[in-house]
């Protein structure tokens, strides 16, 4: 049977019911995917692992990155980071800032060591969105951060889910249907949107 390992490594929003989870995999995207590509392509085994931690920026990811990523030996690496490294300057402006050019720093030094110790194929997820409001100033700072991904993206050839692009055309639709809990966690239409974005972007490449 063919097997493939899929990691999932984030923040809170990747985490999301892990630790409560038999399985590990926890109730948000993550599970949806899990759930879709298992029942839809049965003759594959697939192993996800979930490697989510709340409230992590890229800079913890760095400090985990053996750990949680190189030594799991995936075929598939999906990352998503970047909500709290902006969040965080809001929330906490006394903490240690990561700029967006540090954001890349540490972005592209994760990816050269994925691309030289493994030969996982990696998936970059956008930032999703900092509350449900186009123009609130989470949302415009992540503009920046959003810019970083796609360079990071075309400098690696790697692909990029746009799920920050999803959130915002549902946001721009008018539809009053919250997507969230809090303006940053996923309610379960949230993650449906997430997980249908990822699906539709890396199932070509995964199947």
């Amino acid at each position: 049977m063919n097997k493939k390992r899929v990691l999932f490594i984030g923040d809170s929003i990747t985490e999301w019911g892990r630790y409560e989870d038999q399985e590990n995999i926890g109730t948000g995207y993550v599970r949806l995917i899990h759930d879709y590509f298992v029942t839809s392509y049965p003759s594959t085994q697939f192993e996800f692992i979930n490697r989510g931690v709340g409230g992590d920026r890229i800079s913890d990811l760095q400090a985990r990155w053996q750990d949680d990523a190189i030594e799991i030996d995936p075929d598939y690496i999906s990352i998503s980071i970047g909500i709290n490294d902006v969040w965080r300057q809001i929330d906490n402006p006394d903490l240690d800032q990561i700029s967006p050019e540090r954001f890349q720093e540490i972005y592209e030094e994760l990816l050269s060591l994925v691309k030289s110790k493994t030969k996982a194929t990696v998936i970059l997820m956008e930032p999703t969105i900092i509350e449900e409001d186009t123009q609130a100033p989470g949302n415009q700072m992540l503009i920046e951060y959003l810019k970083v991904i796609y360079e990071v993206a075309k400098k690696f050839e790697v692909i990029v889910v746009p799920t920050h692009k999803a959130f915002i055309k549902y946001l721009e639709s008018g539809n009053e249907y919250k997507l969230t809990i809090d303006g940053v966690h996923m309610n379960s239409a949230g993650n449906m949107l997430m997980a249908k974005t990822w699906i539709n972007e890396v199932e070509k490449v995964i199947k």
